[in-house]
């Protein structure tokens, strides 16, 4: 069974997935701007990762997409090409806030990766405690090809994956990834059977929310 959550953002969609209800589907549901994150976006993630933090009956999260096209294609750059130096710096602050709502779910996090996942888009995924991507996924931080650093966690996030050579140079060179070639570096830990994240995604979190609640939460502490 699916079922909707209530209070739900119109720029994401959260439905409780399985027989309990153990799994919290996120979908991110901007499709027209391969859900790039703006400000309001950004705040959005943030409201609904920490109302869903509060919600005992969920086992394990799943973020995935609406549209399989692209996970995320991190910051909403039309948007910043407005901004002044204080908006800029004020939304730099609200852009931390939602990576960091993701990283202290305090219950196991999947992230379902189609299409394009790159820059903050892939420190979103990065941000969950396990990947899972289908043959259509392409992964990048590709930050300093237009003068920036992974500000969203992904300069550590990246290292504790795959250590400190093979993230550096993903980052120095912003070099692309094919799903493949990320599931064999070890960015990626399952690779899905179909031509989408998804129904892997709910395997794996399945499999997980069979486990004690209680004790998963231990764990990820």
């Amino acid at each position: 069974s699916v079922k909707r959550m209530t209070s739900t953002p119109s720029m994401l969609t959260a439905t409780r997935h399985g027989d309990h209800d153990q799994i919290a589907v996120i979908t991110l549901d901007r499709p027209e701007v391969m859900n790039a994150i703006s400000t309001e976006f950004a705040l959005q993630i943030t409201a609904v990762m920490t109302q869903l933090a509060a919600v005992q009956g969920v086992s394990v999260v799943v973020l995935a997409s609406s549209a399989q096209r692209a996970f995320c294609v991190g910051a909403d750059l039309k948007e910043r090409g407005d901004f002044s130096t204080e908006q800029l710096m004020a939304h730099r602050d609200v852009s931390r806030a939602a990576y960091r709502s993701v990283l202290d779910l305090p219950m196991p996090a999947v992230a379902a990766v189609d299409g394009y996942a790159l820059g903050g888009g892939l420190e979103l995924a990065l941000s969950c405690d396990l990947i899972v991507a289908s043959a259509s996924a392409v992964l990048a931080l590709p930050k300093v090809s237009v003068g920036l650093i992974p500000g969203g966690g992904g300069t550590q996030l990246l290292q504790r994956r795959l250590g400190w050579s093979a993230a550096a140079s993903l980052i120095f060179t912003a070099r692309r990834l094919s799903a493949d070639s990320a599931h064999d570096l070890g960015l990626v830990d399952l690779m899905s059977n179909t031509d989408a994240a998804l129904p892997a995604a709910l395997a794996l979190a399945k499999e997980i929310s069979a486990n004690s609640p209680v004790a998963l939460r231990e764990a990820k502490q």
